[in-house]
């Protein structure tokens, strides 16, 4: 995973200028950059994620063309034995 830049110095600076005490700032900046790091999806993230799931959905409809094919087929056979059946009769 690809990693983003987040200047904890500046964010601290920021926090600090607004009346946050210095040492609870650090503390802040340093568990937002562990969870920016750790937890948020960057743009390959999600390109990666996308194109596994296109390939899924790929094999996903081929499974289904061949599920409702053979489908048609029983129908078609139930069918002509239902005529065959009772045309007899």
């Amino acid at each position: 995973m690809s990693s983003l830049v987040f200047d904890t110095h500046n964010f601290v600076k920021k926090l600090t200028k607004a009346g946050m005490p210095e040492a609870q700032a650090e503390i802040l900046a340093s568990e937002q950059a562990n969870l920016i790091e750790n937890r948020l999806a960057t743009k390959q993230d999600i390109a990666l994620l996308e194109k596994n799931m296109e390939i899924k959905i790929e094999s996903v409809k081929s499974d289904l063309v061949k599920w409702v094919a053979g489908l048609l087929i029983a129908q078609a056979a139930l069918v002509a034995a239902l005529l065959k059946l009772f045309a007899g009769v």
